[in-house]
């Protein structure tokens, strides 16, 4: 069975995706090849919840000071974004039409309770799904493609949430549609009502002027 590492690498090798995270220092002192492999290590730490003092096994002569050392100078939010989009550009770059169809222009947005600890900051109790934790929210293209996620606080809303994958997630798919639950229809309406109302109520205005 192939495992989540082996995963991890094999997309690093077709897709190239570690060259996305430079370093925020003015400097850069470690090899390439080195920092891939810590750069991987790192991710599939923080991905997988496993930390960082169990990883260094998995590669002699790193330490879990070299991933600390690495996440802290490389892997922050805007690089993230920019290695997702780079992995799903790859993945629609190489899809076979007569197997997956043509592109598709349309995409899916739902949101995840996941349970965490109290001493998360983002940690607040769901007053439908009960319990504490967070929301992970998801852009899914109609090919099973993820092209946006974000991390929520449960009160938070999820019409933002969707508008902000629409709009960021900088990619090349070029969605024009966008399908939500009952949930999301109803929260989107006041939003999208409010928007045409204030289109109406603009143009009145300038054909009266």
């Amino acid at each position: 069975m192939t495992s989540l590492r082996d995963m991890l690498k094999e997309t690093a090798l077709l897709t190239g995706f570690p060259d996305v995270f430079t370093s925020i220092a003015s400097q850069e002192r470690l090899p390439r090849d080195v920092l891939h492999r810590r750069l991987l290590l790192c991710l599939y730490g923080l991905g997988t919840n496993t930390g960082f003092k169990r990883l260094p096994s998995a590669d002699p002569g790193t330490t879990d000071s070299d991933l600390r050392y690495v996440r802290s100078r490389y892997i922050h939010k805007e690089q993230l974004r920019n290695a997702i989009a780079h992995v799903a550009n790859a993945i629609f770059e190489v899809r076979r039409a007569d197997i997956w169809g043509e592109g598709t222009t349309a995409c899916a947005s739902d949101s995840k309770k996941f349970g965490a600890w109290n001493q998360n900051l983002l940690t607040e109790w769901h007053i439908r799904y009960r319990g504490p934790g967070i929301l992970i929210y998801w852009h899914v293209e109609r090919k099973s493609t993820c092209i946006y996620s974000q991390l929520k606080s449960c009160s938070s809303s999820e019409v933002a949430a969707m508008i902000e994958g629409l709009l960021r997630h900088c990619t090349d798919a070029e969605i024009e549609k966008n399908y939500v639950d009952t949930h999301g229809q109803s929260g989107s309406r006041p939003f999208f009502s409010a928007s045409t109302w204030n289109r109406r109520s603009c143009g009145e205005k300038f054909m009266r002027a």
